[in-house]
């Protein structure tokens, strides 16, 4: 597992772009501004392409690949084609052998992803409200991380598809271990699953 994990806190910049159809990502320390990941969705097929410009958006695939910004590669999150956006985001490591997943679940007046080991055992839940940009992912009801929306600006938001997110790790979950890649997976697909 990559020593960039262990951070406590990132800031996730999605790419502005007033047609874009790829998810991608840079992902930040904020506390010295240096950028510390990247997040890019590179193999992006034509038929995908043109439905990202539709309603159907929610039920295209993705891969999302996450690198260093040597572009040594941490962990990718990965969906095929869904119906009606439940279908699960499988998280892969480095290697590409598969550390869990993420369910989207129905709860009337909000947002829940289930995040799951390789073996469909619940670790943690992200919440929030379908309005809002608040997140926490808890294991039963201890508080792990937050993810809030950090403002763009009235142009950014207004003109095009950007979002950028704060992702608050606590210190309760260990370095080194395979849940920061869960995690930071869940944040990324807070657009993909819920917000498109």
């Amino acid at each position: 597992m990559s020593k960039l994990l262990n951070n406590n806190f990132f800031l996730i910049k999605e790419h502005i772009g007033l047609l874009k159809a790829a998810n991608n990502y840079d992902i930040y320390n904020p506390e010295t501004s240096e950028m510390v990941m990247i997040c890019r969705e590179m193999q992006l097929g034509v038929l995908t392409k043109i439905f990202r410009f539709t309603k159907y958006k929610i039920m295209t695939p993705f891969h999302v690949e996450v690198m260093s910004t040597r572009e040594e590669p941490i962990f990718s999150v990965k969906r095929g084609v869904s119906i009606f956006g439940f279908s699960p985001v499988t998280v892969f490591d480095q290697n590409g052998l598969e550390i869990g997943q993420l369910q989207r679940k129905f709860r009337l007046g909000g947002a829940k992803i289930d995040i799951t080991d390789m073996m469909n055992n619940r670790l943690f839940t992200l919440k929030g409200n379908l309005i809002g940009w608040e997140f926490k992912i808890t294991n039963e009801d201890v508080e792990l991380a937050t993810i809030s929306k950090k403002w763009a600006g009235l142009g950014k938001e207004l003109f095009t598809s950007a979002d950028n997110y704060v992702l608050s790790i606590d210190n309760q979950v260990e370095k080194d271990a395979v849940k920061r890649s869960l995690i930071l997976g869940a944040v990324l697909c807070v657009d993909f699953l819920l917000k498109e």
